[in-house]
């Protein structure tokens, strides 16, 4: 027998290292040419890392959250002598990861693999249950296997980051079947699950901590009337071409947001405060926070003074669904100068939305609810809404952003405005 290093591939042009996010294997598993090892993430792509041979694993590169060079080993492997000398592994890219826009590229620690002494053995974790609805999370591999074992893999727990089912999960169903149902005896729970942030979800709390500290926030809320707006919405989706996309009330918004931003091109701008430099750009370029199955991400509609209402709508449909998929690219995911923020029809009255680092400005969307308005006589019901948008204090005065926010809300209540070109 000899023993066989697999070495972590070059993943990415330029890449020095990555983000350690999920093990298949542990120390004593017997794997097969092919099998998947483990998972590592970058800033373009969750990468799958391959075994090159039969063998039994000896050793392992980490724990999940690590940081690993190029080129270090990742897995240290038991083959038969005759597999040959080792040799670095090719990578199967696997579902496209997700990023953040504009990320400042700090660096981290790295872990590198020093002696198999010295490696604390990996420790599944206690599984995660499945979302009822959701589709389950899995590597290709494990859904062939499920499949042709007959096992519904929604009715299987997965032990992997963001409740991913595992071979090893796949085993203990078939070893112990289908959990029983619970009692209905209500009995106290004191079990802790330690889960720790990697990946994706790593990267969203890293960004929200960079903007939260170096930007002071200020919120301005302010109601909107969007009666004739709606029944503006309502007759063009009900008139227009079948062909044309649903409009939802956001196109409407990034319209009003373009002619804002004609007016108070500051407030379409990056603040880079080291240099002290506030880069007002010409295009604008809106991001549309959105929520995946991975975590919040910002598609980003770009040129939005150049496209019409069905344009802005299909575009952000287009890119909500390929960011939701998993199929978006880098360049969409990246870029935005100005943020919306909405949360649908669960929307609450009133958010704080954080701006998206290094933009200077993010509005916030509520949700709409029909309400008692005094319109001069008597109370009338109206569809009425709140906007809530946040403003970096350190380049835009209090006066500016409610002059912002104000003449957006002139434009959605009377949405006529819009479509002059003046």
């Amino acid at each position: 027998m000899a023993e066989r290093v697999v070495k972590l591939p070059d993943v990415g042009e330029g890449i020095a290292e990555a983000e350690l996010v999920e093990w298949h294997v542990k120390i004593g598993d017997i794997v097969r040419e092919d099998a998947t090892l483990g998972a590592v993430m970058t800033d373009k792509a969750t990468v799958e890392i391959p075994s090159p041979a039969d063998g039994e694993v000896l050793w392992l590169a980490g724990e999940v959250g690590e940081r690993l060079a190029i080129g270090s080993d990742f897995v240290r492997l038991k083959v038969d002598a005759k597999a040959g000398p080792s040799h670095e592994t090719k990578p199967e890219p696997s579902r496209p990861a997700p990023t953040l826009p504009d990320d400042d590229g700090g660096s981290a620690t790295l872990s590198p693999a020093d002696e198999p002494a010295d490696v604390t053995p990996h420790r599944p974790r206690e599984p995660a249950p499945v979302v009822a609805g959701e589709r389950p999370l899995a590597a290709p591999a494990v859904r062939l296997r499920a499949r042709e074992a007959g096992i519904d893999l929604r009715q299987v727990s997965g032990s992997g980051p963001a409740g991913r089912i595992t071979h090893g999960d796949l085993d203990a169903y078939l070893a112990v079947g289908p959990a029983a149902a619970p009692t209905s005896r209500r009995q106290a729970k004191t079990a802790v699950e330690d889960v720790r942030i990697v990946g994706l979800r790593r990267r969203i709390a890293e960004k929200m901590s960079l903007a939260s500290a170096r930007i002071p926030h200020i919120t301005y809320v302010e109601e909107i009337d969007v009666t004739a707006l709606e029944e503006l919405r309502t007759t063009l989706n009900d008139k227009c071409s079948p062909d044309r996309p649903r409009l939802t009330l956001l196109p409407f918004l990034m319209q009003a947001m373009v002619r804002a931003v004609a007016e108070q091109p500051q407030l379409n701008a990056h603040f880079d405060d080291e240099a002290g430099i506030l880069h007002q750009h010409g295009g604008v370029h809106i991001g549309i926070a959105t929520q995946t199955p991975a975590g919040l991400m910002v598609p980003v509609v770009r040129h939005a003074e150049s496209r019409d209402l069905w344009s802005c709508a299909a575009e952000m449909t287009r890119l909500a669904d390929a960011a939701r998929t998993g199929a978006a690219k880098r360049d969409e995911l990246s870029g935005s100068t100005i943020t919306i923020s909405s949360l649908g029809a669960i929307g609450g009255l009133v958010t704080t939305p954080i701006i998206n680092h290094p933009e200077v400005a993010i509005i916030g969307v509520n949700r709409i609810a029909i309400r008692p308005h005094w319109d001069g006589t008597a109370f009338v019901p109206r569809k009425l809404m709140n906007l809530s948008s946040s403003f970096d204090h350190r380049v835009v005065d209090g006066w500016d952003a409610a002059r912002f926010v104000q003449r957006i809300k002139l434009l959605l209540e009377t949405p006529a405005l819009i479509f002059i070109n003046d």
